[in-house]
């Protein structure tokens, strides 16, 4: 496959990303209709965590098995072991860290207290349920591009994946790497609007919050035809399963909140179904 060829394939498979995204601004959806978008967005990126985590223990395993088979050293095995625990360390409490700092420059500010009359208390307090409503919206966006970076992150190492089958001379394999990326993308844009509940995103933070969840994938292909690198991929697989991880904990806690548990769950396991039904179409091509 061609260089301009798998640029293209690779853009198309980043670019489906947007058909999930517009869900962000329906505003007729119900309270139980947000927990249940959320929690199928928790269900998919479960998933993905499970599918990053799993390429990535195995590259440190093949590295074991080397060591083992008098192949490669164990100075080896045990650096792509502390870049994995690093990069999800990275990844986890390192965005954690990044957004409460956020969170505490966009917090509202106290309201006005001594030398006012019991009507300008109230315009006051009015003005301060104002703010915090303008600041959990700016917290709300702010989560969405959390994840849209973690997903980001992920996407990149599948680009890498299309980039490597192309540049090999494996067409069959790398096109339907495309189809599925494609597909699973499409799936993800869910995954990043799903947690803003009754917040509207602009048109402009859709197509931002797009950039940066499908744009890896083209440019993980581009790195990937001219470049490979364990340790490159290790790192972007470390750094997107803390992301992820840490982006499923913070959706299921703002959730909880408005009830309908069973009807999450429930969302959350159709959510999951739908990474799996879409990942085979990638097994059956590799297999």
């Amino acid at each position: 496959m061609s260089f301009g060829s798998t640029v293209a394939l690779g853009a198309l498979a980043g670019f489906t990303i947007f058909l999930g995204l517009p869900v962000g601004r329906m505003r007729l959806l119900s309270t139980g209709a947000r927990v249940g978008l959320a929690m199928f967005a928790v269900g998919i990126l479960g998933f993905i965590l499970v599918d990053v985590l799993s390429h990535a223990t195995s590259m440190v395993e093949d590295a074991l098995t080397r060591f083992h088979d008098h192949r490669g050293s164990f100075g080896h095995v045990f650096a792509l072991a502390a870049l994995l625990a690093v990069g999800f360390t990275a990844g986890s409490a390192g965005i954690a860290v990044v957004e409460r700092r956020l969170r505490r420059g966009g917090a509202a500010r106290a309201p006005m207290a001594g030398g006012a009359t019991a009507s300008a208390l109230s315009v006051a307090e009015q003005e301060h349920l104002v703010e915090q409503s303008h600041a959990a919206a700016r917290a709300a966006l702010r989560t969405g591009l959390v994840i849209a970076s973690a997903i980001g992150l992920h996407n990149f190492a599948e680009g890498l994946a299309i980039g490597v089958s192309a540049r090999a001379g494996e067409v069959s394999l790398a096109t339907v790497l495309i189809i599925g990326f494609a597909l699973h993308n499409a799936t993800e844009g869910f995954g990043i609007v799903g947690p803003l509940g009754p917040v509207r995103p602009s048109w402009k933070w859709l197509g931002v919050a797009g950039v940066i969840g499908g744009g890896p994938t083209f440019l993980g292909s581009l790195v990937g035809y001219g470049v490979t690198s364990d340790p490159l991929e290790l790192s972007f697989y470390a750094l997107a399963g803390g992301a992820i991880f840490y982006v499923i904990i913070e959706i299921t806690n703002g959730v909880r909140r408005y009830g309908h548990r069973e009807l999450g769950l429930l969302l959350l396991s159709a959510g999951f179904a739908a990474g799996v039904l879409t990942d085979l179409v990638v097994a059956y091509g590799g297999g």
